[in-house]
């Protein structure tokens, strides 16, 4: 009877322990966060090429074990990834590409971004995984259109001043069904994976908080929108239909992505399925802030920045949802690439967008987590223009952009104690 009674009570022990050390799920009541049964924000960053660096080929896994350590030590345990890249035929885009062709992936980038989630849960840190790009640096949707028939990608980079008819050649998605068909396949694949480190289902690994459509799903054009919102809809709702278990977000930019509308970004996200919302703020790219005239743009940048969340936030309460500010970046003194430029306008802009965060926890309001673009560990740019090659090492800069220029480097101190800061803060 003893000898019963101890197995028993040993066995309890046992499964506590497991209990205790297993990975927490994300969960969203109302407008707030939780992991298990505690609220849970965050100061998280962009690492959309974790997947690539944890590649046995073109990789550097020794390299990412460091910078995921790092990263745990300022508290960093939210990471946006993205899965993988598409075509990669292109110069100015990411090489290689996990699907290098419609429906045909490459098997090494695959077991990087199993390895990548594997070792993630180990620090108990959680990933969300965009599924396409609106932008042709990674492929995304320009790079179904071409693959179904709808001529070259007229890739900006290549051939300058035609952003114009990227726009409208990106457009052309919500109109064609293959395309559309092609992602939904692409999303299946991913999502029907089963990790080859830790044999767990990805749809049943809870070290991913959130499935994302993608990065900056946008209309285009106000008459698009109709288009725009039936596939947004049947694109989330496969995702809902696929798994039960994770949150799902759009990945949009917010009102940038709505043709500069609240009124079309609250319609475009009325479905249920859509877990919380996301906005991006780009102070440089939106004319706010100029890296010549710092000290007389960094005050309107600030004011700018607090209008467009205030204004988020709005749609967020209607909506009765969570809301991130999962994108935001400010280039270092003149925009320069070196890892020892001055971050000082970084640190000011940054510290205002965690305080806004901090403010809105501490009032139960709905603006939850930051995700800063982003972590570029290790990354450096290695030539005088900092255009990114295949065997450069990788930034959190994407191929179309110089290397280093909204990078935070491993070296960046004075940032990262900034990010720690209000992680402890927000714990």
């Amino acid at each position: 009877m003893k000898n019963t009674l101890l197995k028993t009570i040993l066995f309890a022990l046992i499964l506590s322990t497991i209990a205790s050390q297993a990975q927490e799920r994300i969960t969203v009541k109302g407008t707030q966060f939780y992991k298990g049964n505690k609220p849970y924000s965050y100061i998280g960053t962009n690492y959309w090429y974790g997947s690539l660096l944890a590649s046995k080929k073109v990789g550097d896994r020794k390299r990412l074990l460091r910078e995921l350590d790092l990263m745990q030590q300022y508290g960093i345990d939210n990471l946006r990834i993205l899965v993988g890249g598409d075509g990669g035929k292109y110069d100015f885009t990411v090489r290689p590409a996990l699907q290098y062709e419609q429906g045909k992936y490459d098997k090494d980038l695959l077991d990087g971004m199993d390895f990548l989630i594997y070792e993630m849960s180990k620090r108990k840190m959680y990933a969300v995984l965009y599924l396409t790009n609106n932008w042709e640096w990674s492929g995304g949707m320009s790079q179904y259109l071409e693959w179904n028939g709808k001529g070259p990608i007229p890739v900006p980079n290549i051939a300058p001043n035609t952003w114009p008819q990227f726009m409208a050649y990106t457009e052309q998605f919500y109109s064609c069904a293959p395309c559309m068909k092609g992602l939904e396949n692409h999303v299946k694949f991913i999502m029907g994976r089963t990790n080859a480190y830790s044999h767990k289902k990805y749809t049943e690994d809870n070290t991913i908080m959130a499935w994302q459509v993608g990065n900056e799903p946008r209309l285009f054009t106000v008459e698009n929108e109709a288009k725009f919102t039936v596939w947004l809809n049947n694109i989330v709702d496969l995702i809902d239909s696929l798994d039960k278990n994770h949150l799902i977000s759009t990945g949009s930019e917010g009102k940038n992505s709505s043709n500069d509308s609240m009124e079309i970004f609250e319609r475009t996200h009325q479905n249920p399925k859509i877990d919380y919302l996301t906005m991006h703020i780009w102070p440089k790219n939106w004319g706010w802030f100029k890296a010549d005239d710092a000290e007389k743009t960094i005050p309107t940048t600030l004011e700018n920045a607090g209008k467009y969340i205030d204004d988020h936030i709005k749609v967020a309460n209607n909506l009765k949802r969570p809301i991130i500010i999962e994108e935001f970046g400010l280039g270092r003194e003149n925009e320069s690439l070196l890892a020892n430029a001055s971050v000082a306008n970084r640190d000011i802009f940054y510290n205002y967008i965690f305080g806004r965060v901090a403010e809105s926890r501490k009032n139960n309001g709905p603006l939850q987590a930051a995700n800063f673009w982003g972590f570029g560990g290790e990354g450096k740019a290695i030539n005088a223009t900092g255009k990114w090659n295949p065997g450069d090492p990788l930034t959190t800069d994407p191929p179309q952009e110089p290397q280093g220029l909204n990078s935070v480097f491993s070296t960046d101190k004075s940032t990262l104690d900034i990010v720690k800061k209000y992680n402890k803060e927000l714990k």
